[in-house]
């Protein structure tokens, strides 16, 4: 198997997951994310070279993702893993409904994503919200990933890597570009969105450009998927 040309010696994993801590009274998430918060990991697992895949929505990190894995990459899905969280066992999910309200639930209990999707993408004060309830917990999902990886080189996929302390773990950022209407196509073509969600859900994220200038390499899906795989060989190539 050949090794990313990062300059270092390494290893792939990717991690979205959610721990959640709770009150002897049940749901209490400001208390589990305060403790959470004090715990909080500011340094990855010694004997690991990290690299960071991101880029915004539509931009086709599952698929880089998916042919990493296929070049013999140790890698979790940060999108499973996030929908595992908000499932009824999952880690994140009494904190979410008492956040957010049973009237994002399905008639299964289940979260519903679109549902939940609706508040938190059309109000950004409550995404943040989200995102101050899970993001401690994914933090500790991903060191426990690292700790667990059997590869020395680990990849992790997150779309706010470079907003967080994660930035602080990785050792090389890897950033999926694509022009804005492969984004609009994408989105509409393949979630069912009306080119307004799609151009509501792509004017809410964070900067592409700004991600660009941070990274160290720049995989650009604009073409075919054996013009990305070729891509891919490459920087996996000793």
């Amino acid at each position: 198997m050949g090794v990313p040309s990062i300059g270092k010696n390494s290893t792939f994993v990717l991690v979205y997951g959610c721990y959640y801590g709770r009150s002897e009274r049940g749901i209490g998430y400001t208390a589990g994310i305060a403790r959470l918060q004090a715990q909080r990991m500011t340094e990855p697992p010694p004997d690991k070279t990290i690299i960071g895949l991101t880029g915004n929505i539509a931009m086709g990190k599952s698929t880089v993702l998916e042919l990493l894995a296929q070049q013999g990459a140790d890698v979790i899905d940060a999108d499973r893993v996030a929908h595992a969280a908000l499932r009824q066992d999952g880690a994140a999910y009494a904190a979410v409904v008492a956040e957010f309200g049973r009237h994002i639930l399905g008639a299964d209990g289940d979260i519903d994503r679109t549902r939940l999707g609706a508040i938190v993408f059309a109000q950004p004060a409550r995404l943040r919200e989200l995102e101050r309830i899970t993001h401690p917990a994914i933090r500790q999902e991903i060191y426990r990933a690292l700790q667990s990886a059997e590869s020395p080189l680990v990849v992790i996929e997150a779309i706010k890597l470079l907003e967080g302390e994660l930035r602080h773990w990785v050792d090389a950022v890897w950033v999926v570009n694509a022009p804005r209407k492969l984004q609009l196509q994408r989105l509409m073509q393949q979630r069912g969105m009306s080119r307004a969600q799609a151009e509501q859900r792509i004017d809410q994220q964070n900067s592409q450009a700004d991600k660009l200038d941070q990274a160290d390499v720049v995989i650009e899906n604009d073409g075919d998927i054996a013009g990305l795989r070729a891509q891919l060989a490459r920087l996996w190539a000793p």
